[in-house]
């Protein structure tokens, strides 16, 4: 058992999610130009980060008065509806009940498609890796097959898992690395279907002139992030939040990274808006910390102190080093990380009822 001394002046009087949204209307800046009278088809859009987009596009709409529309798909509009009425309402948003491989185009133009839909379940990745494979492919099979008949720019939402393990001596991954998961273990699915996905994208640009954006993501923390299931950091905020010590199963040497949820929306929206064509870019944050100084950080900034590390055997996916090189985005977009991690800690802890006292 082990105690930090980390802290941190934010409280729940300093935050709400409203000081989130305006942090990203402002940090999008000249993305709200591009975006005035668009319209928008968003796939994913119920899940964790499309609900930090329509969020976020629906204070720019009422703020900046842009008159942007989104038709969102989703499996179960009413059942959104009911997590999110103020969503549902809003009267720039349309949902569609549908599946992700068989989404139909609509009518109308569309300027932006923005293909965020994929089921990153440990669960699914487990038990039913045939189907987490054919839903990342053929859904952007569909979304491009969209894209083209529209004529509409894509964000595609990749993730940093294509890189497969990171060596330990690579402190940061950067977009020209070409190594890969090893592709006859089907722990990999997830990241081998992110792949091929990707080659997708890049048919689709050469052959039919479709204009893709590919954002490649790594570890998140915000609200909206569920607590209690494979993520790491939620679980740490699970147990912090109801005074237990914060538990590491394994050894806590892996690292990672966690860019919040306002800077990475912001990022997204520039990189829809104006990013070339073609563009690949890591998101995320280039500050590394193993998965025992998370627990310890979370144990002192939310809980009482107290963590453990269990020193069980790593059976995930990547028991090594996941941190990207973020130099190229923020260089040709002009965008920065503004959150550090222990504010994205508390900022997530106070959404989830935390009252701000340990």
């Amino acid at each position: 058992m082990e105690r930090s001394g980390t802290t941190t002046a934010l409280t729940s009087q300093d935050w709400s999610i409203d000081t989130d949204l305006a942090e990203i209307c402002a940090a999008a800046g000249p993305a709200w130009d591009a975006l005035r009278g668009a319209r928008i088809f968003v796939t994913g859009g119920t899940g964790f980060i499309g609900r930090w987009l329509l969020e976020s596009l629906r204070y720019a709409n009422e703020r900046l008065g842009l008159g942007a529309r989104a038709t969102v798909l989703t499996r179960d509009p009413e059942a959104f509806a009911n997590k999110a009425p103020h969503l549902a309402a809003h009267v720039g948003f349309d949902y569609v009940a549908g599946d992700v491989s068989t989404f139909g185009f609509g009518e109308g133009r569309y300027d932006f498609l923005i293909h965020a839909a994929t089921d990153a379940s440990a669960a699914l990745n487990e038990h039913n890796p045939r189907q987490m494979f054919d839903t990342v492919v053929n859904g952007t099979r569909r979304a491009l097959d969209f894209a083209e008949h529209h004529k509409a720019r894509m964000l595609f939402l990749s993730s940093g898992a294509v890189y497969g393990q990171q060596p330990w001596e690579m402190s940061h991954v950067s977009e020209t690395w070409t190594g890969g998961p090893k592709c006859n273990d089907a722990r990999n699915t997830y990241a081998e279907a992110k792949r091929a996905a990707e080659m997708l994208c890049a048919i689709y640009a050469k052959q039919c002139g479709v204009s893709v954006i590919t954002a490649r993501i790594f570890a998140l923390l915000g609200p909206f992030l569920p607590l209690g299931t494979h993520f790491a950091a939620g679980n740490f905020l699970r147990d912090a939040m109801d005074g237990k010590a914060v538990v590491v199963n394994g050894n806590g040497l892996p690292c990672r990274s966690y860019l919040y949820t306002s800077d990475l929306t912001a990022w997204l929206w520039r990189m829809l808006t104006g990013a070339a064509a073609g563009s690949v870019y890591n998101v995320g944050s280039e500050e590394s910390v193993s998965v025992a100084g998370l627990a310890e950080r979370v144990a002192a900034l939310v809980g009482n102190g107290e963590f453990k590390v269990l020193g069980a055997a790593d059976t995930g996916w990547n028991p090594g080093r996941y941190v990207p090189d973020i130099s190229a985005v923020m260089h040709d977009l002009n965008v920065k990380r503004s959150i550090s991690l222990d504010d994205a800690i508390v900022r997530t802890a106070l959404f989830n009822g935390w009252n701000g006292r340990t």
